[in-house]
Order: structure tokens, then C-alpha cells, then sequence
């Protein structure tokens, strides 16, 4: 029988890579988009085909905000398993904008969650949690053990998400697992992430299109995986027998500054004659260091990281690369 997957957040990074992984194994995929006068899906474009036969990728139009209409859509899609992959996911803009990322990704969960408890066969719940809950870490490296102390809007929402599942598996029995992923990155990658914004201006700057890269604090470190890889702990996850809490990460730390050295590296050139320090970049509090701790993940759902930190910059500036070369 054809499983049946609902994933919230579908066309960022994540949720493209998870419905990608998913359709490979043969589910049938239901993906939450919001309604918007422009239509930004060019991560997912080329599963979507309305022409195709025999689709086994649907998109519906709703909101993690809105908790009935997403009651209605679990009731009538009837998923096996429920992915919430949305939120305001922007440390720096948590900052400017607290409520909003609270409301989305803070009481988004609560209504998936409730809406997940609701149906008449509950689905498996996987809720994206995040390395930024552990904000001023307590110990190096962080597992599933640390406690949490969040520097930002954005962990202290994804805390509270993160309870929440927590919460509804002790309270109601039900299948949620926490995936506590640290950065994770790609050529899929927002361009208003650090990692994203430097391997573009890299290949940008390389080609003669800009001349100049502001960027904010350099000494932060952070365990930088790839996104192709994390989905697949996503999934691992809920195959398991049991639900539990997982820190998935690569087990190295490195900082901003080292993946600017390695981007400009990458197109021959040296990052000092075109990066500008600005402080508007910088949080109002920081996260000096994050190094994650994933023996669980590797010991109960065999999980490995293929793609480390010196594959990953060379893959994201490749990329870039190309897309700089159409560009001009």
C-alpha cells in the first residue's frame, strides 16, 4: 500500500529535498504552500507537472497558522506520516519581527499538532527542531541531553515547538519524534543566509556582476552539514519503532570566516579586498558555538553525513557559479 506523506514548508530548502527522498521511495506527497500574489515554488517546479498521469505530488494552499484548515486537509488527505518543516526560519529577522515568528513557528506546531491528534488514525509527526534552542550551549559538543538556552526569537520559538511534541507524545501517545538539526546547507539555500550569501557573492564577484560583500559577525562557528543529507534523519525517524529526539549533525565546527576563506578560495580570489564588516548584520544577542553530538542517530537509525564542510562550500560555489554565468 502507497504511503502517504503531508510536509509543511515544501518549497524551501528542506521540504524539497524531503518530498524528493520521499517520491524516490515511492510515497504519495501532499504539500502545504501559502497563497501569495507571486508564485515563488522553483525548488519544487520540477516535481509539480499538472500534465503528469499519474501525480504523486499535490500541493494545497493553506497556512500553518490557520489550525482549520489544516484540520480539514489532514482529514481529507488521511497522511501516514506529517512533516512540519514551516517556520519563520531566519535567526537575524526573528529579531525584527518576535510575534510573527512565535505565531508561525512557535503555535504552528501547536495547530499541526492538534490537528495530527485529531485525526480518526494519527499520523507519525516529525517537528523540525533546531541546533539555535541550544543558543548559550551549556557544554560542547551539544546531544540530546543539553539543556536548552535559546538566544533569539527564532530558538526561543523552536523551543517551544520542541516541548510541545514532547508534550502531545506523553500526553496523547502519540508518534512525535524532534529532529534537532544543526545548519544545514545547499545551492538550495535562502540568499539571505550567511552560507548562501557568500558562496552567491563568491561567484558573482568572480564574474564581474558585484563588487563588494557586507556581512556581520565572522568568528561564529557553526556544524555545518548538508540539507540532502538531514531529510534522510528526517525519514529514519519515523520509520523507527519508537519515537524519540534526535540531534543530527556533521560533529565539526568551523566558522563563518573559514567558509568565506573557502568560497573565495574556490574562483581564486581573496575575500579581504571585497567583504565589508556591518554591523546591522549582527545579533542584538549571539551564538558563539555550535558542535552537535549525533552518536544516537548514528547507533539507532544508522545514520551517517556523507557531504562535510569542504565538499559542501565547493558544491554551493559551483553552483552559484553557474547561476552567475546565466545571469551575465
Amino acid at each position: 500500500m502507497t504511503k502517504r506523506a503531508f510536509v509543511t514548508g515544501v518549497t524551501g530548502q528542506d521540504g524539497s529535498y524531503l518530498a524528493e527522498l520521499l517520491l524516490r521511495k515511492g510515497y504519495e506527497v501532499h504539500g502545504l504552500v501559502r497563497r501569495t500574489s507571486t508564485v515563488a515554488r522553483t525548488r519544487i517546479d520540477h516535481l509539480h507537472r499538472p500534465d503528469d498521469p499519474s501525480p504523486q505530488f499535490f500541493l494545497h494552499y493553506g497556512d500553518i497558522t490557520d489550525a482549520l484548515r489544516l484540520r480539514d486537509l489532514l482529514e481529507r488527505i488521511e497522511p501516514d506520516e506529517v512533516y512540519n518543516l514551516a517556520a519563520q526560519s531566519h535567526v537575524r529577522v526573528s529579531f525584527d519581527e518576535p510575534a510573527f515568528t512565535v505565531e508561525v513557528t512557535g503555535m504552528g506546531a501547536v495547530n499541526l499538532l492538534e490537528a495530527v491528534r485529531r485525526m480518526k488514525k494519527p499520523a507519525k509527526f516529525y517537528q523540525a527542531s533546531s541546533s539555535e534552542m541550544f543558543g548559550k550551549v551549556a557544554e560542547v559538543p551539544q546531544s540530546e541531553k543539553t539543556p536548552l538556552h535559546p538566544r533569539s526569537p527564532y530558538g526561543c520559538a523552536k523551543a517551544f515547538a520542541y516541548y510541545q511534541a514532547i508534550n502531545y507524545r506523553e500526553a496523547y501517545g502519540m508518534f512525535a519524534c524532534n529532529g534537532i538539526l544543526f545548519n544545514h546547507e545547499s545551492p538550495r539555500r535562502g540568499e539571505s543566509f550567511v552560507t548562501r550569501k557568500i558562496s552567491r557573492a563568491a561567484a558573482r564577484i568572480k564574474l564581474g556582476l558585484q563588487d563588494k560583500l557586507s556581512l556581520g559577525n565572522l568568528d561564529a562557528k557553526r556544524d555545518w552539514g548538508f540539507a540532502p543529507d538531514y531529510v534522510d534523519a528526517m525519514w529514519r525517524m519515523l520509520q523507527h519503532r519508537e519515537p524519540d529526539d534526535y540531534v543530527v549533525a556533521t560533529g565539526e565546527t568551523h566558522s563563518v570566516g573559514e567558509f568565506l576563506e573557502k568560497a573565495f578560495t574556490r574562483v581564486g580570489l581573496s575575500w579581504r579586498d571585497h567583504v565589508v564588516l556591518d554591523p546591522k548584520f549582527e545579533r542584538p544577542s549571539e551564538v558563539d558555538l555550535l558542535l552537535g553530538d549525533a552518536s544516537k542517530a548514528r547507533r539507532v537509525l544508522d545514520w551517517e553525513p556523507h557531504t562535510l564542510f569542504d565538499e559542501l562550500v565547493a558544491v554551493m560555489v559551483d553552483s552559484d557559479l553557474e547561476l552567475a554565468k546565466k545571469e551575465s
